[in-house]
């Protein structure tokens, strides 16, 4: 048995709270969260002991094994050397931190305690896209040239949301970067960002985008290019394809059913899922079953704290190419 404490009770962390609750071996002993008032009956629905205003709590309890820190990025980097500290695993949601810096730190702190450090770039435990990781890995589409990724939103974050995110690239295209090194299997080198504001004009006053293209140049020659949105008016879009000497695959939409119908008037399939609680349910689960599995029998964990930072480092070569309007250089 793993005893776990959530810090950040907020969507995500409620989201791993009640995943948690089917998963075998798993407890779930303590959440804390600045709100936690509004939250207690919750979490005695929850069978969770510890609820707490104060995150220090969980991690003085010597039954809590590792810790979940689902809070606001600025907080992340604060608790989690305190949690390496207190010997504690950690899982943590993205991204680390908004300092490359700052990441660089917290990694060595959690390095030099020794204990289990996962990020949570979902999407790299989404079946679809680690059945392209593997086929690549297998050589199934060959030396790989062209990777493409598609990422848009239903609708927009709130305005509140987009001031404390730090920008687009950071806080949505950030997925796309490890998804981008993670089926390559390479380092990005170079990036040219372009960005716009053509869904909201209050985004852009509260100095973000809400569109962008970004390309990609890998070490290993490949070159890629995503595209993200904030607004696609049917649905969540999730696409990936990857083209190589001996072929391509692709990962397409999930969808409710995969039925179409064919008429003389139209044909017509359902549109993808709606939002990313739907359409990545199942890599949710399967990110905290293989951070439990590390954990418990001292494996690696297959988002590494080391991932986090170089897709840190891609979003800021992006930001600044956006803003300076050439290409630039990955800093590793």
């Amino acid at each position: 048995m793993i005893n776990i404490g959530i810090i950040g009770a907020g969507r995500i962390g409620r989201l791993h709270a009640e995943n948690m609750q089917h998963i075998p071996n798993v407890k779930i002993k303590g959440i804390s969260d600045v709100m936690i008032a509004q939250m207690e009956d919750w979490a005695k629905e929850k069978n969770i002991s510890i609820v707490t205003d104060n995150y220090e709590d969980l991690l003085r309890d010597p039954e809590i094994h590792a810790i979940f820190v689902c809070s606001p990025t600025t907080t992340h980097a604060e608790i989690i050397k305190k949690a390496a500290a207190a010997g504690k695993h950690i899982f943590c949601e993205k991204p680390v931190s908004f300092s490359v810096e700052e990441t660089v730190e917290v990694i060595k702190e959690v390095e030099k305690a020794g204990v289990k450090f996962q990020v949570g770039f979902n999407r790299r435990f989404d079946p679809n896209f680690k059945r392209l990781h593997d086929l690549v890995q297998q050589g199934q589409i060959g030396t790989p040239h062209i990777l493409k990724i598609t990422s848009r939103d239903p609708k927009p974050p709130t305005i509140d949301y987009v001031r404390t995110s730090g920008g687009l690239f950071m806080d949505m295209m950030i997925h796309d970067f490890d998804m981008a090194r993670y089926i390559v299997n390479s380092e990005v080198v170079e990036v040219f960002a372009q960005g716009a504001v053509l869904i909201d004009s209050e985004i852009g006053k509260a100095g973000d985008i809400d569109t962008a293209v970004v390309t990609l140049k890998f070490e290993n020659g490949a070159l890629g290019v995503i595209d993200n949105s904030r607004q696609a008016v049917y649905g969540y879009d999730q696409r990936v394809e990857i083209f190589g000497d001996k072929g391509a695959a692709t990962a397409d939409n999930c969808r409710p059913t995969t039925v179409e119908l064919s008429t003389s008037d139209h044909v017509v399939k359902d549109k993808p899922l709606y939002f990313f609680l739907e359409r990545y349910s199942e890599a949710y689960i399967e990110e905290v079953k293989q951070f439990v599995h590390a954990c418990m029998d001292n494996e690696s964990v297959l988002c590494s704290g080391f991932d986090g930072l170089q897709a840190q480092r891609i979003a800021k070569a992006a930001q600044e190419s956006f803003e300076k309007g050439v290409p630039v250089k990955v800093e590793f």
